[in-house]
């Protein structure tokens, strides 16, 4: 069984996603009933639905899904960093829903260094206490750099570093990005999703251009701190299904041993967003 921890949805009749304008072909909605087969196939028994737009209305449209499909365990939504009086309300509004961490579209905002601005201190604290997830869109070496610092402010807040840290796979290259992303995991509350990486490398990338990426991600988070995440439906800029994103990145997983598969493919996920899912068993 396969929980799926990025998955994302989005209705631009609803919410403004302007990123979208250098994705036209994904300019319309998704929804996780339209891949429900997919799943099925791929043994995906539930997924983490993932903010797309810095704007609460996004995460109420995530909120709404999760109250209508038993596929998504939990929402990984958006509250403001410099305003922890909003960020509270919103927070304390969330109280009972499917809320299980907060995430912000860092790589896209205007100022580089807001991961190190002390001002987002108290609402990170808010999330630490609350016992929800940071995830940290660090897709550049910069905001790689920064997250050791950020787990060091925050060593009760887990962070979850997307998308593998977006490796150099199109080039094929390694430094600075395997010394990086080995700093951000001696911080014992980070962890990593193995999602995104098509995007990351050239046409026609398949498992063998992930592999080095991905085992070296199992080497310094462990199987412990590593799950899979299929960022559909962004991947599909670089994929033409689901079943192709999972094809290629379950494949990545074939030589571990059942224990570590069962953490990438499902227990990790369950344990750092602390989902209401009966334990999982699987004869992957």
């Amino acid at each position: 069984m396969v929980i799926d921890s990025h998955v994302h949805v989005w209705d631009p009749a609803r919410v403004s996603y302007p990123w979208l304008v250098d994705a036209p072909a994904l300019d319309r909605r998704f929804d996780v009933s339209d891949i429900d087969n997919e799943l099925d196939a791929a043994g995906v028994v539930a997924v983490i639905l993932v903010q797309a737009a810095d704007h609460i209305d996004d995460t109420e449209l995530m909120l709404d899904l999760a109250a209508s499909n038993a596929r998504v365990a939990g929402v990984v939504g958006w509250v403001p960093l410099l305003d922890p009086s909003a960020a509270e309300r919103s927070l304390d509004r969330w109280t009972n829903s499917a809320i299980v961490g907060v995430r912000h579209l860092v790589h896209r905002d205007p100022d580089p260094d807001l991961l190190a601005d002390p001002r987002i201190d108290d609402v990170l604290a808010m999330l630490a206490a609350r016992n929800l997830t940071f995830d940290v869109c660090a897709e550049s070496e910069h905001l790689l750099r920064i997250v050791p610092g950020l787990a060091e402010r925050h060593p009760r807040l887990t962070l979850v570093i997307d998308h593998l840290a977006k490796p150099p796979i199109a080039t094929g290259g390694w430094h600075p990005w395997a010394q990086l992303l080995a700093d951000a995991a001696e911080a014992t509350n980070t962890a990593v999703k193995l999602s995104g990486l098509n995007t990351a490398a050239a046409p026609g990338a398949s498992t063998a251009d992930y592999r080095r990426y991905v085992d070296h991600a199992l080497g310094v988070f462990g199987s412990e701190r590593t799950m899979y995440g299929g960022d559909w439906p962004f991947a599909l800029l670089a994929a033409n299904s689901y079943t192709e994103i999972w094809r290629d990145l379950r494949a990545c997983l074939d030589g571990l041993e059942h224990v570590d598969r069962h953490a990438v493919l499902a227990g990790t996920a369950q344990r750092v967003y602390r989902l209401s899912i009966p334990a999982l068993t699987s004869t992957m």
